[in-house]
């Protein structure tokens, strides 16, 4: 079988980097809105037990913060490795060894559980969920 590289100026290799990109583009905004939900929902029931004058059930809030900020990691770390998936695409696109078969598979490179991991420690995570951890245990204090 007769192979032919590909080039960078190719419309297949440019709507595979568009389909990477919107993918990327994709993790972020989850990411971005497992936030923003997190936010809504720890509000909603800091305001009911606020109400209801029981400072236990504050903890309640504990859960869904937990679980948006495994969540939101995970997105993370997703994105990172469809980053690398693309990087290493437009690698091969520069030593012109793209290849019919390289074209729309759009696996992330590398292991994305590890990734994730990793994301639970980033800048942009955990900031924002030990500040929300931190807020939930002040607003048990004074709900007291």
């Amino acid at each position: 079988m007769n192979k032919h590289p590909l080039k960078e100026s190719s419309e297949a290799v440019q709507t595979h980097l568009n389909i990477c990109q919107n993918i990327i583009q994709r993790m972020a905004a989850n990411s971005t809105s497992s936030k923003a939900w997190c936010i809504a929902l720890v509000s909603a029931i800091l305001v009911v037990v606020a109400d209801k004058h029981v400072p236990n059930y504050v903890l309640i809030a504990v859960l869904p913060t937990a679980l948006f900020y495994v969540l939101d990691s995970y997105y993370l770390g997703l994105e990172r490795c469809f980053r690398r998936s693309y990087n290493e695409f437009i690698a091969k696109v520069h030593d012109q060894g793209i290849e019919a078969e390289d074209l729309f598979i759009m696996q992330p490179s590398g292991k994305v559980w590890v990734e994730t991991l990793a994301s639970l420690w980033s800048f942009s995570t955990a900031p924002f969920y030990v500040t929300l951890f931190v807020i939930i245990s002040i607003a048990r204090e004074i709900i007291t």
